[in-house]
């Protein structure tokens, strides 16, 4: 099923997202990971794209298994800085012969101390999409930031781009994490202004244990509210604190989502069932499959 189609849907909706090993001796614990967090019937999974042989292969073997075995509609990450131009149209391909109907595109991280862009690479997402759209009818997703990418110098610049980006042939929009919904309210007004209309699913993360705040900040800028340092402070050196803490932080943003009229919220779940077990029961009477 395209993601679109299920986007059209009134009702709240949750997903989850789950990542490759980074080597094949893991896979194992990633499917039965995977296959516990299909069971709790989310509207569908993302599977996150790694540069390389390895962990590209296990991004259409996973999403293959979504679709095909556990009967979950499956979206794949295709990230295209790392990856020539002719290996992204290798595992579009396999994308299309496992039936995989839905794809995030995103340009990636730069690598560091290299010339950018490399010669027969992708400069933009942007690229990307475009391709994308001419090898069939892929329910394409894009990213946004909320909070301005990294990059940008300006908000509006960004937006401006996202804008670009959304009329090359995006069908939804998934945001980077938040921790303040303030910030995602003031950024769809933004862009609802700016003519970007297609649907936006915020993207929740379930911070469940201390070391994820100094990656969080490294990686991405997010800002991260009193009330949320609080808890962090407060719990972070007890990890089953902390794990409770962040899941009813992560529960009370995507209640507060839906009080407001988003019906669809991805969850970061990262190969944690456990934790996306819990926001699915703390949402047994919001969310129903």
């Amino acid at each position: 099923m395209k993601i679109r189609d299920i986007l059209r849907d009134e009702r709240p909706h949750i997903s989850f997202e789950v990542f490759p090993p980074k080597k094949d001796s893991g896979y194992d614990s990633v499917l039965s990971a995977t296959e516990k967090i299909a069971a709790l019937k989310p509207s569908f999974i993302s599977v996150t794209y790694g540069a390389g042989g390895g962990t590209s292969k296990n991004t259409v073997s996973i999403a293959s298994h979504i679709k095909n075995d556990f009967n979950v509609t499956s979206l794949a990450h295709l990230t295209c800085v790392s990856s020539t131009k002719e290996t992204v149209h290798q595992v579009i391909g396999q994308l299309k012969e496992n039936g995989i109907e839905n794809i995030l595109a995103l340009r990636g991280d730069i690598p560091q101390e290299v010339d950018f862009p490399l010669p027969h690479h992708y400069r933009y997402a942007s690229e990307l999409i475009e391709d994308i759209r001419k090898e069939g009818d892929f329910c394409i997703g894009a990213a946004c930031y909320p909070e301005g990418h990294v990059e940008a110098e300006h908000k509006m610049d960004d937006i401006l781009n996202l804008r670009h980006k959304v009329d090359c042939g995006v069908d939804f929009l998934t945001t980077q994490m938040f921790f303040d919904n303030n910030i995602l309210y003031n950024f769809l007004y933004r862009i609802r202004e700016k003519g970007i209309t297609v649907p936006v699913l915020p993207g929740i993360m379930p911070v469940t244990n201390k070391k994820q705040i100094a990656r969080i900040g490294g990686m991405s800028g997010t800002a991260l509210p009193e009330r949320f340092r609080a808890i962090v402070d407060c719990f972070g050196d007890n990890p089953a604190a902390m794990q409770q803490a962040g899941i009813a932080y992560a529960t009370d943003q995507i209640i507060d989502l839906i009080a407001n009229g988003i019906r669809h919220i991805h969850v970061y779940s990262m190969n944690k069932p456990e934790v996306a077990e819990a926001i699915m029961r703390n949402l047994s009477e919001i969310v129903t499959v």
